[in-house]
């Protein structure tokens, strides 16, 4: 197998003649050669340009590489040598933070003044540095326990919004044929309102137990969780016949990661660094639909 990446950088503006010089120069100091790949392309939305590398890049030299496409407004992707875009078959988002711009819980949360108690264990979470999601989400369901079940309702209408570029990624991907599935930590109350406003073929997610119109502060059934998720996207995979390798995965927080570790194109999007520095594309910059012009 050829020991190369496809560098692909993405960006609102056009890719500027210093970006591609001050890249090809650091790669050189790195002991790396770029070699133009079929010039700047643009969707309408997005810019792109592509380089291969003629050897793989650690993580450091991602890093670098990817600081400099920054100072220009870009995101860079490291494509791996395998990669066989014409098969991607599966498109697996995570839903908070990702898809959307906020973290549900957090948001319901608030409607007892505990929006601060909940949203520092569920950062500390996506940091990475609570391990045990499950755990996790028990103690910050638990502190919901007596909130109405309309506050559900109200956080949907009131604050919950698609990210940039949502609707055309998922539009997008359909039209390309690839399955879209939504797998979340969240709840099942906003990925089935999601599933009808985008149009996912598949949504898995937690399903918060309510009684007598209130919260319990419980979760039913299994909780969905990193290793669930991953399960979640190997069952879509053999069920289409393909695998893991045939997916672009999509997450922010350190439980998407087993998720994300194999897939295709895994994308971290504003995400944690624990995230970013594992994710072959760091979006920062551009819409969750510059995704599409990974896999023209």
């Amino acid at each position: 197998m050829p020991n190369y990446q496809t560098l692909v950088a993405l960006s609102q503006e056009p890719i500027s003649e210093k970006l591609v010089f001050e890249l090809k120069d650091q790669a050189i100091q790195l002991g790396v050669t770029l070699q133009s790949v079929g010039g700047q392309i643009s969707n309408g939305t997005y810019h792109s340009e592509r380089w291969q590398a003629d050897r793989h890049l650690d993580i450091s030299q991602r890093e670098q590489l990817r600081s400099i496409a920054g100072r220009f407004n870009a995101d860079l992707c490291f494509l791996r040598a395998d990669l066989e875009i014409n098969k991607i078959r599966v498109l697996a988002m995570d839903m908070d933070s990702t898809l959307i711009n906020i973290e549900c819980i957090d948001e319901i949360a608030d409607f007892t003044g505990k929006k601060a108690a909940v949203a520092e264990i569920t950062e500390a979470t996506m940091r990475g540095e609570i391990k045990d999601f499950k755990e996790s989400l028990r103690r910050r369901v638990a502190l919901l326990e007596g909130i109405s079940a309309d506050s559900l309702e109200a956080v949907y209408k009131e604050r919950l919004r698609p990210n940039p570029g949502a609707a055309e990624l998922i539009a997008g991907a359909h039209q390309r044929g690839i399955y879209t599935l939504l797998v979340s930590g969240g709840f099942t109350f906003f990925t089935e309102k999601l599933r009808e406003q985008l149009g996912f073929k598949q949504t898995q997610a937690n399903t918060l137990e309510i009684i007598n119109g209130k919260l319990t502060g419980k979760v039913l059934g299994d909780i969905v969780d990193g290793i669930a998720k991953a399960a979640f996207l190997d069952d879509a995979c053999r069920k289409l016949g393909c695998s893991k390798a045939n997916s672009i995965t999509m997450g922010d927080g350190a439980n998407d990661l087993i998720m994300m570790n194999g897939s295709g194109i895994s994308v971290a999007y504003k995400a944690k660094p624990v995230v970013k520095e594992k994710a072959d594309a760091a979006f920062d910059r551009v819409g969750l639909d510059a995704a599409l012009l990974l896999i023209p």
